[in-house]
């Protein structure tokens, strides 16, 4: 039964009169009566008894009344779907993360989602390693994902969550552990322990940057599969690593100290990223609930001691 059949026939029983139905659908009554016949024919049953005087239901137009209904229904709940769904208000994204590091931003976001946007169902990622996040982006396997990059693609829209500070980790007894920053020149003669990463990836370029100004090639000993190992190799005292202050700030460092390093560095920016030309509803609900879960940290000063650590506001008491 098609939904303009089915409202028409509810309006015919309910009036049991064609002509007052006929107004009421804002028709004629001719076709009206022309759109029951077919609605009989279709479904091999009289529905009303009619003559001159009177119009009444049959037993299988009785039959079926609720069916006629419950489909009304669903047709008007198919349209408010759509409608909440254009508004943003329902819909689906699937955001990737790293890990440990931005774990307290992501469940900030999450909580602010479900409690502005309840419709929009959010379905978390972790362990996406930037590199690999941007790529699943690209090919549409993730809809969003935060991370650092130094350099994004056109195709890719982004804003800034977060910045961080670029860290040394180092072995609690390590000769430079005492000093209150690390010299890259320092650093020469040094095994380092890095994360997976590729060829957008932050850390890892920013670890050959570092060796270029300061005339080394890191010796690389070990990498990681996520910032806990690291974080657990250095305390280890498997070698140093180059970090941030969301790792010394999130993630537990036994037998590890952080030290920026002398000559300050340019911060990291963490970045919530989309794909240029996706224009899911969904997908922008979250972007726009991002922006008051992390407002632009325009108040950042680049030469000031330390970089704040990736994560919602603080409230004032």
């Amino acid at each position: 039964m098609e939904v303009h059949k089915a409202r028409a026939f509810l309006t015919v029983a309910e009036e049991l009169h064609f002509g007052r139905a006929a107004k009421r659908l804002h028709m004629a009554q001719p076709p009206l009566s022309r759109l029951i016949h077919q609605l009989e024919t279709e479904l091999g049953a009289k529905l009303f008894e009619r003559d001159t005087r009177n119009v009444t239901l049959t037993p299988e137009g009785e039959a079926i009344l609720q069916p006629a209904r419950e489909l009304l229904m669903l047709s008007q709940r198919i349209k408010d779907v759509v409608v909440k769904s254009q508004k943003g208000e329902v819909g689906g994204a699937r955001l990737g993360f790293a890990g440990a590091s931005v774990n307290q931003a992501v469940g900030e976001l999450a909580r602010q989602i479900r409690r502005q946007r309840p419709g929009i169902s959010l379905k978390l990622y972790s362990s996406e390693f930037s590199h690999l996040g941007l790529q699943k982006v690209l090919d549409r396997s993730l809809d969003l994902v935060i991370g650092r990059w130094d350099f994004l693609p056109a195709e890719i829209s982004s804003r800034v969550v977060g910045v961080e500070e670029l860290l040394i980790a180092l072995p609690e007894n390590h000769r430079l552990a005492g000093q209150d920053t690390v010299a890259a020149e320092d650093l020469v003669d040094e095994s380092w322990l890095v994360l997976p990463g590729g060829a957008g990836a932050t850390l890892p370029n920013r670890l050959n940057a570092l060796g270029v100004d300061a005339g080394f090639v890191p010796r690389i000993v070990q990498v990681a599969p996520d910032s806990g190992t690291l974080v657990v190799l250095v305390g280890a005292e498997m070698g140093i690593a180059l970090t941030l202050s969301s790792v010394r700030d999130h993630v537990p460092s036994r037998g590890v100290v952080y030290r920026p390093l002398r000559n300050r560095q340019k911060p990291v920016e963490v970045r919530l990223i989309w794909r240029r030309d996706d224009v899911s509803p969904g997908l922008r609900a979250v972007v726009d609930i991002s922006k008051s879960v992390f407002p632009p940290p325009d108040t950042l000063d680049p030469e000031s001691a330390s970089a704040p650590s990736v994560g919602p506001p603080q409230r004032r008491s």
